[in-house]
Formats: structure tokens, C-alpha cells, sequence
């Protein structure tokens, strides 16, 4: 009979939540590898972590549901990254700008200025959901359907509870699919990625319905990260005057800006690995099978890689965080997020004189994002001379 697993600590812990940053980073300096009943066995080492991402061989990524191209391991993943990765070429986002940024506009433009507004709800999640449904060619209303599954997923992955996880997994089924009986309805030459996926094809097979359901939900759920995002931007910049007029004067400088916060303040808590074999971390014996949670906010906040590691340097050479991933898994849809969050700082910046933060009710979200559920700002109008 195999014992049971001592807890190191509980991931769901109100002390945790209340502050995940900190927990995390306490963790790291006194039990970088800690077994939980939530998480399994956690790593808080940015080298720790990284050893694992680049060992796919011993942690499999592997998922028991279809997940492509995350949830598989070499060489079938390969195939399937080779066939996505041209649906986020340059030439392809370029396009995508213009309409980012309208949708920007657009929603800026209907907020009223001077006033207090509630900043997740009337711009980061609409923006984030809105651009993936123009990025896809779906119909911009459908913005909300898609974002209510998100923040279902974001609810089920907390509770753990199975039958909620399969319900939402067949609601979203349901309505990829409608969407592509529309698209194949229209008979027409590629004209966005939804019609590129139904196109895609694999050692000479083309995908299926149920494979692009798989992909298009971790597009989905990464745009509920990108929401996250744009939540600690901005949160972080209006706590940060100074950085946010330099930025207002050097809009250049907003890319290196979106590393450097997201560094600091990381909108996604973890990913998971499974060993293939028993291994051993820091003294510590993990069995073959055990699932293996990769901290990615305690890795990129560590002292040993970034001096200061708590304060925004915006000059700060960012190579080695792990804000998107590393290796054969770095972030697919990076370069779409990246472009999302420079649009969406960009025209907020432009059209304000600055913003704060007002009152005392900003409710941070919690495992698995580390955004926030609500942020209130006040934006103060810029005056045209």
C-alpha cells in the first residue's frame, strides 16, 4: 500500500489567496518543492523549472484529453505547432491591427471620461475577447458567449469539480462547431483563420471538427489570460505616474514596459507536467505519474535571476523570465498577445491625461490567473490645447 503524501501547503489557503505573489515567492526561499492535494508537486526555481521544460522526455506534457498542441509531447507535437504557428505570422497580425485597435477605440470612445469605471468589465475582457473573434472572422456579438466560458473555465479549474469542467467542454464544443458549419457554408477562398483551420491538414489528413474545438480552446483560454493582462498593466501603471507619463511620451517603450510589469506581476499562475519516471528535486522523490505544477510568477520574481526582482525596470533585460514559456511550448499565441496588450496601452495612454486608481475595492483574481475580477480607475481626460 502506497502512503499517502505529506502537504506541504494548501495552494487554496486563504492566506495564499490573499496575496498569491507573495505566498509564492515565500514558498521559493523555504520549500521550492512542495506537494499539495490541489497542484501536486509544485517548483518555484526558475531552474528547476526550466530543467523540466527542457527534459520533455522525463515531464510529459501530455494531457488524458485532446489539447493540440499543448497537451502533446514529440514528435506529434511538432506536426501539429508546425501547421498553427502560420496562423500568427506577421502578415497576418498586421492585418489583425487596424481592427484591434478599432475595437479599442471603440470601446474607449463609448467610456465616459472623468468619471470612475470598473476597467475588466468595460475594456480588458471585452477588448481581448472581441479581437479573438475578428482574429477567427466570427461575428463580433459572439464576444460574450465566449468570454462567459472563459471565466467558467477560470471557475472550474479552481473547484476541481468534473462534471462542471465536461458540461462547459460540451457548451463550447457546441458552439465552435456552429461556427464552423457557418464558415463551410460560405464557400469561399481563406479569408481568416477559421477558414485556415479548416484547411489544415496533417500528414496529408485534415483536421476535424474535434481537433479544432481542442485548439481553439486554448486560444480561448489564453485570451482570458491576455484580459488578465491588461488588468496588471494597468494596474501597475496607476500606481506608477511617472512610468505612465514617460510612456505617454516614449510610446516605443510600451513593448519592453508589457515584459518587464508582466515579469513582475504575471497574469498566469502555472502549468502542469507529468514524470514519466521517479525522479528526485532538492532531495525530494516524485514518483512516476505525479503531476508536477511549474510556478511561473515565484520563477520570474527570483533574486538569483532578476536583482530587485519586486521593482518595474523597464530597461531591465527580460530574456530569461518565463513570462510566455520556453522551449517546444513557449506561447503559441505570444506575438497576438503582445500585439493585443500594445494596442490596447497604446490608445488608452493617447486619449487620457493620466489614471489612478480610485477607492478600495480592487478584487484580484485567484489560481489559475493572477489578474484581476475588478479594477477601478478613474480616467482623467486629456485636453486637446
Amino acid at each position: 500500500m502506497i502512503e499517502k503524501q505529506h502537504d506541504d501547503w494548501n495552494p487554496q489557503d486563504k492566506s495564499v489567496l490573499e496575496d498569491q505573489r507573495r505566498a509564492y515567492d515565500e514558498m521559493r526561499e523555504k520549500c521550492p518543492v512542495a506537494h499539495s492535494e490541489f497542484m501536486g508537486w509544485s517548483l518555484f526555481s526558475p531552474k528547476d523549472i526550466t530543467r523540466v521544460l527542457d527534459n520533455t522526455e522525463t515531464y510529459s506534457n501530455e494531457s488524458k484529453f485532446l489539447a493540440i498542441p499543448n497537451g502533446m509531447n514529440p514528435p506529434v507535437h511538432g506536426k501539429y505547432q508546425k501547421a498553427l504557428v502560420p496562423n500568427f505570422a506577421k502578415e497576418r497580425l498586421a492585418r489583425l491591427e487596424p481592427c484591434a485597435r478599432k475595437i479599442a477605440v471603440d470601446l474607449l470612445t463609448s467610456i465616459q471620461l472623468d468619471e470612475d469605471i470598473e476597467y475588466v468589465s468595460a475594456f480588458a475582457t471585452p477588448f481581448s475577447i472581441k479581437t479573438l473573434c475578428s482574429f477567427l472572422g466570427w461575428p463580433d456579438q459572439q464576444w460574450e458567449c465566449l468570454s462567459s466560458w472563459v471565466h467558467g473555465n477560470q471557475q472550474v479549474a479552481f473547484s476541481g469539480n468534473p462534471a462542471a469542467g465536461i458540461a462547459l467542454a460540451q457548451l463550447f464544443s457546441e458552439h465552435v462547431k456552429t461556427n464552423l458549419d457557418k464558415h463551410r457554408a460560405l464557400t469561399r477562398d481563406e479569408a481568416d483563420v477559421t477558414d485556415k483551420l479548416l484547411r489544415t491538414k496533417i500528414d496529408g489528413v485534415q483536421l476535424n471538427d474535434d481537433q479544432i474545438v481542442s485548439i481553439l480552446r486554448n486560444w480561448a483560454a489564453g485570451h482570458g489570460t491576455v484580459a488578465a493582462g491588461l488588468s496588471i498593466l494597468v494596474f501597475n501603471l496607476a500606481q506608477n505616474l511617472s512610468l505612465q507619463d514617460q510612456l505617454r511620451r516614449e510610446p516605443s517603450l510600451i513593448p519592453k514596459a508589457i515584459e518587464e510589469i508582466l515579469r513582475v506581476d504575471g497574469p498566469l499562475v502555472a502549468n502542469r507536467r507529468l514524470t514519466t519516471r521517479e525522479v528526485e528535486i532538492h532531495g525530494r522523490t516524485i514518483p512516476k505519474g505525479e503531476s508536477i505544477s511549474l510556478m511561473w510568477i515565484s520563477a520570474n520574481r527570483d533574486p538569483h535571476v532578476f536583482n530587485d526582482p519586486n521593482h518595474i525596470k523597464i530597461e531591465r533585460n527580460t530574456q530569461d523570465g518565463l513570462v510566455w514559456g520556453r522551449g517546444i511550448h513557449l506561447c503559441l499565441g505570444a506575438s497576438l498577445a503582445r500585439l493585443e496588450m500594445q494596442v490596447a496601452l497604446e490608445e488608452l495612454l493617447s486619449r487620457t491625461k493620466r489614471f489612478e486608481l480610485t477607492g478600495d475595492k480592487q478584487q484580484r483574481a485567484v489560481y489559475p490567473s493572477n489578474g484581476f475580477v475588478k479594477l477601478f480607475l478613474h480616467l482623467h481626460r486629456k485636453y486637446e490645447p
